[in-house]
């Protein structure tokens, strides 16, 4: 197998064989998972690996995921969260897909730029690599060039981050064009590594016509067929359903794959997805991965039992919640949750804590005004407004902060939110009528919210904002302070290329409202109360993206708290 790995000093030779290596790479320690969607996309293949890497880190082994994404963009940061749903930003500023955020939360982990690739860097490297003369004169080609450059990322991300299990998730499906070179990289990857190296599982949808009324297998029969194409032979099979596949379905399936049956699993929808590690270990599943990996020996049932059982104690306190908390998220794109995944997984989160099941009321915010602001909040126990960008539905937001700051509801900022809670403050408390943002209306008389400086002078668009974590720093004896333990200061994760204008800070602070958190050595404001408020808090930060089931952020948990109060 030596001969596979021709170094770059010999790419010119009469080889086809080209894969670059990572200095000290031993081929066969670290295994890989590698998950592949067919059907359909949207399916759920983020939560199914990070479920089973949660099992398997349970037992003690390390887990590093990686999503590779089809798409030309460099990172998620400019895409549209009607079409791809939110960006989740990881710890050192790179934009990512929502996927990222999920792996985070499951696998209590902060990830870096390791764990994201799209075919835009792919291709950038791969170019740019050529230019130099990195391939000596070799006409550069999908194959072995650019599926080499695939496989070098896998084999980076194992190196750094020392993982025993490499979790890859191809996104889109089998049959979309865009992913036609990944599932080729992963083929040669398996075929590389060795035998026992690779462990391919297929996610399916079994379909339920509801002119029919029984679960149909031909669509997800085909998927498997289009993968097994690609010369991939699935070793498990995760059959999406809303209701549990029955045994029929799956031998069916079993028959068709060439998998056995005890390896095509039910993965059927379930009340919170942190029940579906439960599911799959009640399937079997993380112990036939670990038997067609060799891991039996690296596995700790030590590990295994105390994780078990703080798990265990989560899905106790979720299935335990009696009473209902409603909670209003005024947006702009409400018509499509996943835009707001972070934040749905930080109340479920606090709620678990708090003892309540919290229900979201979305509230288009495009349409609220004075006149109906009170019949669109009335059934709600608190609001919280997101992040956002563009002027639709600002106005409408600010109509519904000044509700909740004058009838005493319980109100978390967040983003766009911190900012549109101080363009209220300033021109209905403090006098200022004319006061907005320059983002959305550069001829402000009062332009409390303005552009951060070192964003006035840049030319494009991407990977430019003010990103990633930063810490806070608080001003002490403040609510905020308290929440977050009395800490001098925390690490928060930031999103954003506007502050709250230096001018205005004095004037605001004088007319009552307190910024409780503040960059360290900068007048960049990041965190704001109210204190004569059941709850009142705005912040320039998205701490949803750092909550975790296992510890959900102060911020949520104190304002479900206050709404629940109420």
């Amino acid at each position: 197998m030596k001969e596979l790995f021709v170094s770059a000093a010999d790419a010119s030779q009469d080889t086809e064989l080209f894969t670059p290596m990572p200095d000290g790479y031993r081929r066969g320690r670290t295994k890989y998972i590698i998950v592949f969607g067919t059907v359909m996309s949207g399916l759920g293949k983020g939560i199914f690996a990070s479920s089973l890497a949660k099992l398997l880190q349970d037992k003690g082994l390390a887990v590093a995921p990686i999503k590779l994404e089809g798409y030309l963009n460099i990172d998620s940061g400019t895409l549209n969260p009607f079409r791809h749903g939110e960006v989740f930003v990881l710890d050192d500023g790179m934009e990512t897909d929502m996927d990222l955020g999920t792996y985070e939360r499951m696998l209590d982990q902060k990830f870096s730029r390791l764990n994201f690739v799209t075919s835009g860097q792919i291709f950038q490297h791969v170019l740019e690599k050529e230019r130099k003369g990195g391939y000596l004169g070799r006409d550069v080609q999908m194959i072995p060039h650019v599926t080499g450059e695939v496989k070098q990322r896998l084999r980076e991300l194992a190196m750094q981050s020392k993982a025993d299990v490499v979790f890859v998730e191809i996104g889109g499906t089998v049959g979309d064009v865009e992913n036609a070179y990944y599932i080729e990289a992963v083929r040669e990857l398996a075929f590389e590594e060795g035998p026992g190296s690779a462990c391919f599982v297929a996610l399916t949808y079994v379909l339920t016509p509801s002119i029919l009324g029984e679960q149909k297998s031909k669509a997800a029969q085909l998927g498997l067929k289009r993968l097994m194409e690609h010369g991939i032979q699935p070793h498990i099979v995760a059959c999406r359903a809303d209701q549990p596949v029955t045994r029929a379905v799956r031998q069916k399936i079993a028959l068709y794959s060439n998998v056995p049956v005890n390896r095509v699993i039910s993965m059927h929808d379930a009340e919170s997805i942190y029940t579906v590690p439960e599911m799959l270990r009640l399937a079997g599943l993380d112990q036939q991965v670990i038997d067609l990996l060799g891991l039996r020996d690296q596995v700790s049932a030590e590990a295994d039992e105390r994780n078990r059982h703080a798990w265990s104690k989560l899905l106790t306190r979720l299935r335990a919640r009696k009473d209902k908390l409603r909670i209003g998220i005024t947006g702009k794109y409400v018509a499509v949750r996943d835009a707001y995944a972070s934040i749905i997984n930080a109340l479920e989160h606090a709620g678990a804590a708090e003892g309540v099941h919290v229900e979201i009321e979305w509230i288009e915010t495009t349409d609220v005004t004075e006149a109906n602001v009170a019949d669109a909040l009335k059934d709600v126990a608190g609001i919280i407004v997101p992040g956002g960008f563009g002027k639709r539905g600002t106005e409408g937001k600010i109509t519904c902060i000044r509700y909740a700051r004058e009838n005493n509801l319980p109100y978390l900022g967040l983003c766009l939110g911190f900012q549109m809670a101080v363009i209220e403050y300033a021109r209905n408390v403090c006098g200022l009528t004319d006061a907005n943002s320059t983002e959305f209306n550069e001829k402000t008389d009062h332009p409390v919210i303005d552009i951060l400086p070192e964003q006035q002078a840049l030319d494009r668009m991407g990977a430019t904002m003010r990103l990633g974590g930063q810490d806070v720093e608080f001003k002490p004896e403040t609510r905020a302070w308290e929440l977050y333990g009395k800490k001098p200061a925390v690490r928060l994760r930031f999103r954003h290329r506007y502050e709250v204008h230096p001018d205005y800070i004095e004037q605001l602070r004088q007319a009552g409202l307190i910024f409780s958190g503040k960059a360290p050595g900068r007048e960049i404001m990041q965190i704001l109360e109210l204190p004569d408020h059941p709850f009142f808090i705005g912040t320039q930060a998205h701490p949803c993206l750092t909550s975790r089931p296992l510890r959900p952020d102060s911020l949520f948990t104190a304002f479900v708290h206050a709404a629940k109060t109420r």
